[in-house]
């Protein structure tokens, strides 16, 4: 579906937007816009894809004049631009808010005005029964993207999102940090051995939203069937003698994480994802269903997360 199509990704400069660059390459796209607010990294990005195809675009998702000017002549727009980092935005709430909720808002007026066919936005777990500012901003980004399909009117614009958990290996994610203090060797610092988040790798949320891209109709939010990870049978992946250090769970934070809550009443299932709609289906999940990281049967051992995580290619960060 990609063929021929001018693509644009908002948070183009990030660890998903360079995994998505590197798999769009590969289709017969028209254009592929990146639209970032970092130079540095956009010059950068320049270097690694060196492909006529990739149009560069400094700006930023709380610009709505900015955001029309980019979106001319795109056919689709992929929204990973946000403020993610859970302490970041708690202890700065407006700027999450500018940039979650109210460039969500500018995107979807922007795409609507500018014909844009699809948009998919990128969501959390966090965003379900949020405990902290982060996923409340999320959940309200997720609702202004579902509401807008009632917005279309005679315009052809659809929107859906794609809602998964942490990505292994990305930026300000814990498998850094771990290699960090393994090169270190420092200890380990665990929030509670009995923590257990959802687990996807890059290429695997790339290639889930493409799918998703190909078959979504507006107003659903796609959440993909992954497996599930104990922070102890992480550290032990990747260093079974070093020391830990529990550190207590940090402000915002939950034990367990939830990719669907019983209180979303409409769910239907296929064979590598579930889709959260807003009406009833005839073949609608039961409404007591729930998708957490605790009783997913899908888990993940210490064994399983050295065979499935190539550390060797995953950065350390200071």
């Amino acid at each position: 579906m990609l063929e021929n199509k001018t693509v644009l990704i908002t948070g183009g400069t990030g660890s998903f937007g360079k995994a998505f660059t590197k798999a769009v390459l590969q289709h017969g796209l028209k254009k592929l816009i990146i639209f970032s607010r970092d130079e540095l990294k956009q010059s950068e990005m320049v270097q690694k894809f060196p492909d006529d195809r990739i149009r560069f675009f400094i700006g930023d998702v709380r610009d709505r004049d900015r955001l029309y000017r980019a979106f001319d002549g795109v056919d689709i727009v992929v929204h990973a631009a946000a403020l993610k980092q859970v302490p970041s935005c708690e202890y700065n709430p407006l700027e999450a808010i500018r940039t979650n909720i109210v460039g969500a808002a500018n995107i979807v007026d922007a795409a609507i005005d500018c014909g844009v066919e699809r948009v998919m936005a990128l969501s959390t777990d966090k965003a379900v029964n949020p405990v902290n500012l982060y996923g409340a901003t999320k959940l309200c980004s997720d609702k202004l993207f579902i509401a807008a399909n009632s917005y279309t009117g005679g315009h052809k614009t659809r929107f859906s999102i794609v809602r998964y958990g942490n990505v292994v290996g990305s930026r300000g994610s814990v498998v850094p940090l771990y290699l960090r203090c393994k090169a270190e060797g420092r200890s380990y610092p665990v929030t509670s051995p009995n923590m257990t988040r959802f687990y996807i790798t890059l290429p695997q949320a790339v290639q889930f939203v493409l799918d998703r891209l190909t078959d979504m109709s507006g107003g659903e939010v796609f959440v993909p069937k992954i497996p599930s990870m104990n922070i102890m049978d992480l550290k032990h992946a990747i260093d079974p003698n070093g020391s830990v250090e529990f550190i207590g769970i940090r402000p915002g934070e939950k034990l367990h994480e939830l990719l669907i809550s019983p209180d979303e009443p409409y769910v239907r299932e296929f064979d590598n994802y579930y889709a959260v709609l807003n009406a009833p289906a005839a073949d609608s999940l039961p409404h007591n269903f729930q998708y957490r990281s605790d009783t997913n049967p899908q888990k993940l051992s210490s064994e399983d997360l050295e065979l499935a995580i190539n550390f060797d290619q995953i950065p350390s960060i200071v």
